[in-house]
C-alpha cells in the first residue's frame, strides 16, 4: 500500500463535496463532524477507533482529508493517534491489513487487546428478535460488549489525554438506531466522547466511497465477505454466493473458449488490487434457491455446512421468524453444502463468491455472520448477527 497523501486527498475529497453528485451530502455532513471535532478538542485529544473494516477505512480516508486540509504548507503533521480492539481469532488477511493501513496513513496505531484468559466478548451479538423489534428498541437485544469495556479502560489508563474517539458505526448497527454525531460514552464505561461522522451513511454509500476514491480495503471484501468478525463466527454471505454451473474442470464454454473465473481473476476495484481467490474447501455444487427478500444463515460453524434454511430443495425459502431455533439433526432443516456423498456422480468444486460492493441489499449485510461461539453438532441453532465492520 502507498504512502497516504493527505494533501491530494483533502484536495480530492473536499472538492467531491461540494459537486452534485448523490454521495456528496453524505460526505460533505462527515467532514463537517469530523473538522468540528478538530476545532473542539485538537488533534492531541482525539483518537480514531481502526479495526481494518470497510466502516472505519472510509473514516480514515475522511479523516485523512480533514487533517490534510489543516495541515501547513511544508509543515509535518503529528501522527494521529488510533486505537485497535481485536476481536478473539481475528482474521490474519484483515490483521494485515490493518499493519498495512497504519503504515500507509502514518498512524500512531495502539493494539488494546483485553487479557488472554478474559470471558468477556469484544464483539456486540444481536439476540434473537432484535430484527423485529421496532428501531429503537433494537439496543435492548444485544449482548456481549464487556470486553469491548475493559479494552477502552486500559487505553484510557494509557493515554488519558485521549478525550474523543472517531468511529465508524452505521445507523444500522446494533447499537446505532439511536446514536448522533457525538455520544458520551454509557455510565460505568470509561469517559469518551463517541463521534459518528458517518452514522447516516447506507452500507452503499461505504462502498460507493470506497470504489470513487480507489481506497484501499481488505481484500476479505472481494471473497464474499461483507461483515467481519471472528474467524469462528464471519462467513462469506450466500447472497453473493456465484451460482456458475461446476464443471469440474472443465471449460463450461461450447466454443473451446473458457470464461473468467472468480477463483483467477484479478480484482483491480481494490486500491491495492491482488489476485482473488477461493474462501472455501471444496464442495459439491448443488442448486440453491433464489435467495429472497427475506431469509436467514444457519452456519454450523464449518464451512461445509452453511446453510439458508431451505426445509427442501428448491423449495421457497420460509420467512425469518420461521428460523429462530433450528436443529440440524441429519441435516433435515438446511440446504447444506457439503461433500459429494460416496459414490455420487456430482464433481467437487469450490464455493465461489462475488465482492462485497455487488451486494444491492444492503439489509443482509451482516448475513454473513453467525452466532458468537462454534456450534457443536446437534447442537441448536441460535441466529444472530454481530456488528458489522
Amino acid at each position: 500500500m502507498e504512502k497516504a497523501d493527505y494533501a491530494s486527498i483533502a484536495e480530492d475529497v473536499y472538492t467531491f463535496a461540494l459537486s452534485g453528485d448523490s454521495l456528496a451530502a453524505p460526505v460533505k455532513e462527515a467532514l463537517q463532524v469530523i473538522d468540528d471535532a478538530f476545532e473542539t478538542w485538537g488533534q492531541e485529544h482525539l483518537s480514531l477507533s481502526f479495526n481494518g473494516g470497510k466502516d472505519c477505512t472510509v473514516l480514515l480516508h475522511l479523516v485523512a482529508a480533514s487533517i490534510g486540509r489543516r495541515a501547513k504548507p511544508d509543515v509535518s503533521s503529528a501522527p494521529l493517534a488510533a486505537v485497535y480492539i481485536p476481536v478473539p481469532s481475528p482474521f490474519p488477511e484483515l490483521e494485515a491489513f490493518i499493519g498495512h493501513a497504519a503504515s500507509a496513513y502514518q498512524l500512531d496505531l495502539f493494539r488494546c487487546q483485553p487479557p488472554t484468559d478474559s470471558d468477556f466478548p469484544v464483539e456486540t451479538v444481536a439476540t434473537p428478535g432484535a430484527s423485529f423489534a421496532p428501531v429503537l428498541e433494537r439496543p435492548n437485544h444485544v449482548k456481549g460488549g464487556e470486553g469491548m469495556r475493559l479494552a477502552l479502560e486500559m487505553y484510557k489508563n494509557r493515554f488519558p489525554q485521549v478525550e474523543a474517539i472517531l468511529i465508524g458505526t452505521r445507523r444500522g448497527d446494533p447499537h446505532g438506531a439511536q446514536l448522533g454525531f457525538r455520544n458520551p460514552t454509557d455510565p460505568a464505561w470509561p469517559r469518551f466522547v463517541r463521534i459518528n461522522p458517518i452514522i447516516n451513511w447506507a452500507y452503499a454509500d461505504v462502498w460507493a466511497y470506497l470504489r470513487r476514491f480507489n481506497v484501499p480495503y481488505c481484500g476479505l471484501y472481494d471473497e464474499g465477505y461483507t461483515s467481519l468478525g471472528s474467524t469462528y463466527n464471519t462467513h462469506p454471505n450466500p447472497a453473493l454466493r456465484s451460482h456458475t454451473h461446476c464443471t469440474c474442470g472443465k471449460s463450461p464454454s461450447t466454443n473451446g473458449t473458457a470464461g473468467p473465473s472468480a477463483s483467477t481473476s484479478t480484482s483491480k476495484h481494490n486500491g491495492h488490487a491482488k489476485p482473488a481467490k477461493s474462501t472455501m474447501n471444496g464442495t459439491s455444487s448443488k442448486p440453491v434457491a433464489v435467495l429472497p427478500e427475506q431469509f436467514v444463515v444457519v452456519n454450523g460453524g464449518n464451512n461445509d455446512a452453511t446453510c439458508i434454511g431451505d426445509t427442501t430443495p428448491h423449495a421457497p425459502l420460509p420467512h425469518r421468524s420461521m428460523l429462530m431455533h433450528l436443529t440440524d439433526t441429519d441435516q433435515m432443516m438446511c440446504h447444506a453444502d457439503g461433500p459429494a456423498a460416496a459414490g455420487s456422480e456430482s464433481c467437487t468444486c469450490p464455493q465461489r463468491y462475488r465482492p462485497a460492493f455487488e451486494l444491492e441489499d444492503g439489509s443482509l449485510e451482516r448475513a454473513g455472520r453467525a452466532a458468537s461461539a462454534p456450534m457443536q453438532p446437534g447442537a441448536s441453532v441460535v441466529v444472530a448477527g454481530a456488528t458489522s465492520i
